[in-house]
């Protein structure tokens, strides 16, 4: 059995935050733009391919907070792979956790709204596709600076590459 030090237990926390919070935006946010794909589905069946999209779109969040999840569990000594941590270096874990966890919570619930909106706007004008897809993807910036703020952390907080 491996023996988890204070600063690596600490790491696992900030890795669940990471894909708890974010993964719970996408599922919030894909709800959201599922349930106005059905709507339009329901109105025109070609709507289908279209409403898939709208409602794939909150799923980078999920996929940035298990991107640092898997990252703080490898460089965390929790795989096996590393050294365990500082309790300084966990408590920067946690911190990369919140970074993308919270990010992600907010900005997939924002673009699961904003796709249901422009699911529905299709359905009414079928040229507002591109354009739909355009203002879906705005609310993607906040979970891009989340995720960027975790990668510093970690790395010059020195659980990456220190």
């Amino acid at each position: 059995m491996v023996e988890i030090v204070l600063g690596t237990a600490l790491a696992a926390i900030g890795a669940g935050i990471a894909i708890g919070m974010a993964g719970l935006g996408s599922g919030i946010g894909q709800g959201i733009a599922a349930a106005g794909s059905v709507g339009a589905v329901a109105e025109d069946p070609d709507m289908f391919a279209r409403g898939i999209i709208f409602t794939a779109l909150p799923e980078t969040q999920a996929i940035y907070g298990f991107l640092i999840a898997i990252l703080l569990l490898v460089f965390s000594g929790i795989m096996g792979t590393g050294s365990s941590l500082s309790v300084a270096s966990g408590l920067i874990a946690i911190g990369a956790g919140s970074s993308i966890g919270f990010a992600g919570l907010g900005s997939g619930m924002g673009q699961g709204i904003t796709a249901s909106s422009a699911v529905g706007a299709v359905v009414e004008e079928p040229d507002m596709f591109a354009r739909g897809i355009i203002f879906t993807a705005l609310p993607e910036t906040q979970a891009i600076y989340g995720f960027l703020i975790a990668i510093l952390l970690m790395v010059f907080g020195g659980i990456l590459g220190g």
